[in-house]
């Protein structure tokens, strides 16, 4: 079944607009678990219990606060609606950039763009982002929430992948990674030749979530009344010789080749 469209919209940058539908291109497959009572096995649900008294109060009778240190600054649904961007349907490209100044931290979601009127402005589009390869910088509101993204080509088709803002990306200068002039020219050598020796093809079938997959089969198995015998942590010695590591890696790379 082919995926339906999740919202509508008008592209905009310069004079032109183009009619577009946002498709999905993820979908969410991770597992998901209810809480169970130990002693009876079925499902439980969670309440709001208010703090001070100890008493249960319904979801309805709560509302919202903002809590910093022992300030507590409780904030009415009409408010926090007020500070909601305007409603719109409009995607602003504001300009393009080149590819290489955006790396792989400012990107969160991807969505493909279809044509929704008029397919010859949506075809320009595609032709345009394919020939150029620039990225388009755009703004837009969707569900009550305002988005900064990237509008890029993929194999010829237009694709708008969300960003994440300022305020979320940390730069390097927030960690205490620092430079380490201490490598040896032996052991860099062997690291470059093992780099070389592991490249390969990116493919996407051997990357599997391997935890949900665990999870199912253990799910069946128990299902099935079978005994599940969890297997046992394997310890992992960490390396104290660096470069007698990258031999034995070498050599194992070589034997498998």
């Amino acid at each position: 079944m082919s995926a339906r469209a999740m919202w509508k919209g008008v592209l905009k940058f310069g004079g032109v607009e183009v009619g577009v539908k946002l498709y999905s291109a993820l979908e969410n497959k991770s597992v998901s678990f209810r809480l169970l009572s130990r002693e009876h096995r079925e499902p439980v649900r969670q309440v709001l219990l208010d703090q001070e008294s100890g008493d249960f109060i319904q979801y309805g009778a709560a509302g919202r606060g903002f809590v910093q240190g022992d300030a507590i600054v409780a904030l009415s649904g009409d408010e926090l609606a007020s500070l909601e961007p305007e409603p719109s349907r409009v995607i602003e490209v504001r300009s393009f950039v080149a590819p290489e100044l955006l790396d792989a931290r400012w990107f969160e979601r991807p969505y493909w763009l279809g044509p929704d009127s008029g397919e010859e402005g949506w075809h320009a589009l595609a032709a345009a982002l394919e020939r150029t390869q620039k990225v388009g910088l755009a703004r837009w509101v969707m569900r009550k929430k305002e988005y900064v993204g990237g509008l890029r080509s993929y194999r010829g088709y237009p694709m708008l992948v969300t960003m994440r803002n300022r305020e979320e990306v940390l730069l390097l200068d927030a960690t205490d990674l620092r430079d380490d002039t201490g490598v040896k020219e032996r052991e860099l050598a062997m690291a470059a030749q093992l780099i070389a020796m592991m490249e390969g093809r990116f493919e996407p079938g051997s990357y599997a979530d391997e935890y949900r997959e665990r999870v199912l089969d253990l799910v069946e198995r128990k299902k099935r009344g079978k005994t599940v015998k969890l297997p046992e942590p394997e310890e992992v010695a960490p390396v104290t010789d660096l470069a007698a590591a990258l031999e034995r890696s070498l050599a194992q790379e070589e034997a498998r080749a």
